[in-house]
Order: structure tokens, then sequence, then C-alpha cells
């Protein structure tokens, strides 16, 4: 499980799972229940890995390979 994921990718996944799951915790309404799909995106920026990204070959880390 080789990291793929950036730094500000992460921030960016990591900022929009904290909101989706807020919006799940306060929201009221029939699509709050929606909002725990955030912890997809925050458990991807906590590994810094993603599914998607590996099959698809996309690195947003930046490393330079020798």
């Amino acid at each position: 499980m080789t990291k793929n994921v950036g730094s500000i990718d992460r921030i960016i996944r990591a900022v929009l799972g904290i909101a989706l799951i807020a919006w799940a915790l306060t929201g009221t309404g029939q699509y709050a229940g929606i909002g725990w799909i955030g912890v997809v995106p925050l458990f991807t920026a906590a590994v810094g890995w993603c599914p998607p990204y590996s099959l698809l070959g996309i690195n947003t880390r930046g490393v330079k390979k020798a």
C-alpha cells in the first residue's frame, strides 16, 4: 500500500470529510444521513492512500522517481 495522496489533496479530503460528518450530526432533513459518507475521505486523508487512485495510476504526492 504505497501512499498516493499528496498533502494538499489530504487537506481537502480531511476538510470535506469533517464537513460531511458535521452535516450528518447536526443536519436535519431526509438527506442528512448521506453525510456519513464523509468517513471515506477522512480515512483516505488519514492513511494517505486512495484505492481508486491506485487503480487509475494517479499519484498526487509528487514523488520523483529515481
